[in-house]
């Protein structure tokens, strides 16, 4: 059973839809008893950094997480929920993240013919050897919206990238904890296989 995380984020249900299309029970909730008694755990997200640790800190959540991510059990972030994994946002400056993982997320320049927030197909490198990759041509194209991006502070978490007027860290993965800064639930087939592979972890 997977647990999806519930402090009001905003893309909870099409997670939720993408994974029984894939013939498993998601579960949405902000119980600490039900998160850790999962067998994975989805941290989801839309919206702005700042106001998302302050939910996650009203409903108590933050060292939920953080225990989840450490427990050893498969833990995926999407979209705001791998920016969340960080130490901090530029789109929140006084705001602390879960620092999970060391690094920041920056927003993203403003370039000839770029648009604000990215939002739209983007190819991915992958990095080889990765379990949410796996099978995964490189050059897939998956599903972005957002105005801010990733930047790791190890190189060696990076399992994707993409290029939109900056090198984007488009995924993580270390251990059993693993994000992505695109949305796999909008991301047609290739989206499925992600969360397949994360489903097999």
């Amino acid at each position: 059973m997977t647990a999806i995380i519930d402090y009001d984020a905003g893309n909870l249900r099409s997670v939720a839809k993408a994974l029984e299309a894939l013939g498993e029970e998601p579960f949405v909730t902000r119980d600490r008893d039900r998160i850790l008694g999962a067998d994975r755990v989805i941290l989801p997200g839309v919206g702005a950094f700042g106001d998302a640790m302050e939910k996650l800190s009203g409903y108590g959540l933050t060292d939920v997480i953080r225990e989840a991510a450490a427990s050893g059990k498969p833990f995926l972030g999407i979209c705001l929920g791998l920016q969340l994994l960080f130490e901090g946002s530029e789109e929140s400056p006084e705001a602390e993240g879960l620092g999970v993982f060391k690094g920041h997320i920056l927003r993203i320049p403003d370039g000839a013919g770029l648009k604000i927030p990215h939002m739209g197909w983007n190819s991915l490198e992958i990095t080889e050897g990765s379990r949410l990759f796996a099978g995964i041509p490189q050059g897939s194209f998956v599903y972005f919206v957002h105005s801010y991006y990733l930047k790791a502070e190890d190189e060696d978490i990076v399992a994707a990238s993409a290029e939109y007027g900056v090198r984007i860290h488009a995924a993580v993965e270390r251990g059993n904890v693993c994000a992505c800064q695109f949305h796999p639930e909008k991301s047609g087939d290739v989206g499925l296989k992600i969360l397949r592979n994360f489903l097999r972890m």
